[in-house]
């Protein structure tokens, strides 16, 4: 049964902004009507998400742990300072709060398999999104995984540049990027493909020249190390993985389907690119496409991706020459704790439409046969005519509890997070003092109870999720207040949307007029499909 949350430690001026930033849609019609009040109320509104807690450079990092841990102990070196090489380190993971040893200690904490009980669904039933389509859940794994990247060797590490640079289309390193490329026009190497209508598509080159055997194709030696879940597939669904920037590009047909469109769209801006500048030699037409694909998608995310997730009248932009004197204008520094922030494995439903039948999300791991079958505008389309599901507790698929929910516990314990009242405070919420204060679900509030004990028990990912998802919003309280700091602090920082870089010199008067009129997901789409003379619906909204 739910009840009405207690609200008695939401904190006044949360409450307050809430209120104004949901209520009064006229008036902020009106200043979004004015240019130059719509400019300065989004400089307003960005800045107060992000100091809403302490900005970069944090004073810790992973590097504070030991170096090197196995996976099923918890480090002994608990030492918290800060160090010149903790502060620019950056193979190693950020934080932002400081080790607890005492609050992971043994005994303090539930069993983590007793913890299962919190995301298995109640009585198997999956509760649906009211607002988002199954394209969010697809794009949030897929942009995340460009810099979320922890090491499989060393969970202290991350080995991505902790930049949105699309490593996963155009691989971690110039090398990886060398192996993807043609070297002629400025493209990727690419294939057509055959529809099950018989129309052809193009996407990457498959990365096996013998599935049966595991070999890889010899032009893609050293692209990657394929991880276990890769190597375990049997040939049939092998011989159609391509060959992308990263070791995880193939996991999904909706990561597949993403990469496949940066892809097309690379290979579209090198034409357009070079139809307007015959001149520019194979290298500038790629690396220039490059710059133009990240800044659109860049904008994608300010302004498409981020105003699905907030409840707010007031849509917030892309502005990048507004904030370069802001104290929070850093270096880029992935922190662990949002990392833990984005494992929505609750928002992709159990079983979809798949070709207008029920499939099982099993189905469609490693299994790029489905979406060449369909093609890019038929599975974007049918992905975004239904529902994802709603991101909290008790709501994720059977498969991941044990793969991915368990085992973030897990690290999260090793890696000696802070309690998830101790990240509430930190993020500028008054501390939880009743199991009501955090859902106004009472089965919720009963579970946490019998497990934790206390409210001030309660892990840090435990207690991003089992918060309520605020009205017309996709995500809870503190996870939105996290995405606040860390999206908009290291999206904004973008080497790409400096002042200096981010014109028409950069990306070229056509490339600049490209981006400029490149809005959304649906734009990307609807020009990179066989022309049909139909727009197919894309959307994160339903």
């Amino acid at each position: 049964m739910t009840t009405k949350r207690d609200t008695s430690k939401d904190g006044f001026e949360n409450q307050l902004q809430t209120f104004v930033l949901t209520n009064f849609k006229p008036i902020w019609q009106f200043i979004q009507s004015n240019k130059s009040l719509k400019h300065k109320v989004n400089k307003t509104l960005i800045n107060s998400l992000i100091y809403k807690i302490p900005t970069r450079p944090n004073p810790y990092s992973m590097m504070t742990l030991d170096e090197h841990i196995p996976d099923t102990e918890i480090p002994k070196k608990t030492d918290t300072y800060t160090s010149w090489e903790s502060l620019n380190d950056r193979t190693y993971t950020g934080r932002h709060l400081p080790p607890n040893p005492k609050f992971n200690s043994e005994g303090n904490l539930p069993k983590v398999e007793d913890l299962a009980v919190l995301f298995r669904k109640r009585d198997g039933k999956t509760i649906y999104s009211s607002k988002s389509t199954m394209l969010f859940p697809y794009w949030v794994q897929w942009f995340t995984d460009s810099f979320l990247r922890l090491d499989h060797h060393n969970k202290l590490k991350n080995t991505s540049n902790h930049e949105i640079d699309l490593s996963n289309v155009y691989g971690l390193t110039r090398k990886q990027s060398h192996l993807l490329r043609t070297f002629q026009g400025g493209k990727f190497k690419s294939q057509k493909l055959k529809r099950q209508d018989g129309v052809e598509e193009e996407y990457p080159l498959f990365y096996y020249a013998d599935p049966a055997q595991g070999k890889v194709d010899p032009q893609f030696e050293g692209l990657y190390e394929p991880i276990n879940d890769e190597k375990r597939q049997p040939a049939d669904k092998k011989q159609y993985l391509f060959a992308m920037g990263v070791e995880r590009a193939n996991v999904q047909i909706g990561y597949v389907m993403l990469n496949t469109l940066c892809l097309r769209e690379h290979n579209r801006l090198c034409d357009e690119l070079a139809k307007n500048y015959p001149d520019w030699d194979d290298e500038r037409l790629f690396q220039t496409s490059r710059n133009i694909l990240m800044a659109i998608i860049l904008k994608i995310i300010m302004q498409e991706y981020i105003n699905h997730i907030t409840p707010y009248h007031f849509k917030l932009f892309a502005d990048p020459g507004a904030f370069t004197k802001e104290s929070w204008h850093r270096p880029n520094y992935m922190a662990i704790e949002f990392d833990f922030v984005y494992r929505w494995h609750s928002a992709i439903p159990e079983t979809f439409n798949y070709n207008g039948k029920p499939t099982h999300i099993a189905a469609t791991l490693w299994n790029n046969k489905m979406f060449i079958d369909q093609g890019l505008g038929a599975l974007m389309e049918e992905t975004c005519s239904q529902p994802g599901t709603r991101i909290g507790l008790f709501n994720t698929p059977d498969i991941l509890v044990e793969l991915t929910e368990l085992p973030s516990i897990r690290l999260g314990r090793q890696l000696q997070l802070a309690s998830y009242n101790d990240y509430r405070e930190l993020c500028g919420f008054p501390r939880v003092t009743k199991f009501e204060q955090i859902s106004g679900d009472e089965f919720t509030q009963k579970k946490l109870k019998e497990l934790y004990g206390h409210v001030d028990n309660i892990e840090f990912f435990v207690g991003l999720y089992a918060e309520d998802v605020r009205q017309n919003s996709t995500i809870p309280p503190l996870v939105a207040r996290l995405i606040g700091i860390d999206a908009f602090s290291q999206a904004l920082t973008n080497p790409l949307l400096s002042p200096k870089i981010f014109n028409k010199e950069t990306f070229s008067p056509v490339g600049w007029e490209i981006i400029q009129n490149t809005n959304t997901v649906s734009d990307l789409v609807n020009r990179n499909v066989p022309s049909s003379g139909k727009k197919y619906k894309v959307t994160f909204d339903l």
